[in-house]
């Protein structure tokens, strides 16, 4: 008995202190109705939607979209609780349902301001912050001039390898010295053996990048890309190649070998 009395008097002293920082995030109105769409856009990606109640339907239409709607026409009133959890800030709402279409919310881009930070220890840099810094490096001059191959009047170089935090950015560009325009299939990071042989297996480890600059899918003359990768080491009979693949049956395939050693010489990138 005297535990569970013990129990209690700690609930009741922690109680204070759970209530305040649960109402340190400002919970934002939303308005509803069956007939329109509510488009809630965060700054950043989201991870994770909470739906307090069933009266509420969502799904992610994008990777900082969530649409919401309610459930049933017949609910008016409070519907109940949404919470959208990004890389590293967390967002409350407050869904209504409105009598009216009209006043129904279509769009809400939640400002800084409207949430509460917290720390994520799967994310060591978030989408904008990759986004940013790739910017700053796209318009950064070229450091590196030995690293590039040339194929079927192709030509791939690799401008820029910078290390920031867990995350390598790889700066290429690719020249297109043939009359054919190149239609981008794939771009790929692979670690592979320096030397194939017959006698052994050789084995490739394809690297997935997290974030990458230029969506673009073709191109007439030049090309430039900065993409990003978790930071790696590997041995030095390997090697680090960045493929470039055309959308072809016979398609143009293209690759730069990068070695152990111009990972090592990347920069340590610092913004102003």
């Amino acid at each position: 008995m005297k535990v569970i009395h013990s129990l209690i008097a700690l609930f009741l002293a922690l109680a204070p202190t759970a209530i305040a920082s649960a109402q340190d995030i400002e919970r934002m109105p939303l308005l509803v109705h069956p007939e329109v769409t509510t488009h809630v856009v965060m700054p950043e990606d989201i991870k994770l939607v909470d739906i307090s109640t069933d009266k509420i339907v969502a799904n992610q239409s994008a990777s900082n979209i969530v649409r919401l709607k309610p459930a049933d026409e017949k609910n008016y009133g409070f519907l109940g609780t949404v919470t959208v959890i990004g890389e590293r800030h967390i967002a409350q709402f407050n869904v209504f349902s409105s009598q009216s279409a009209l006043t129904a919310t279509s769009s809400y881009f939640v400002r800084n301001s409207e949430m509460k930070a917290y720390e994520n220890p799967d994310i060591s840099m978030t989408r904008s912050e990759m986004s940013k810094l790739s910017w700053a490096i796209f318009t950064s001059p070229r450091k590196f001039y030995n690293i590039h191959a040339k194929k079927y009047g192709i030509k791939i170089v690799i401008n820029n390898i910078y290390t920031v935090n867990d995350k390598f950015f790889l700066d290429f560009s690719i020249y297109n010295s043939s009359k054919i325009k190149y239609d981008i299939e794939d771009i790929r990071i692979k670690l592979t053996d320096k030397k194939v042989s017959k006698a052994t297996n050789s084995q490739t480890i394809e690297l997935s990048p997290v974030f990458a600059l230029n969506d673009a899918k073709s191109f007439k003359r030049s090309y430039r890309n900065v993409i990003v990768v978790d930071k790696l080491t590997f041995p030095d009979e390997k090697v680090l190649n960045l493929e470039v693949s055309e959308k072809q049956i016979s398609g143009r395939t293209i690759s730069v070998p990068i070695e152990y050693e111009d990972i090592l010489n990347a920069d340590c990138f610092i913004t102003k």
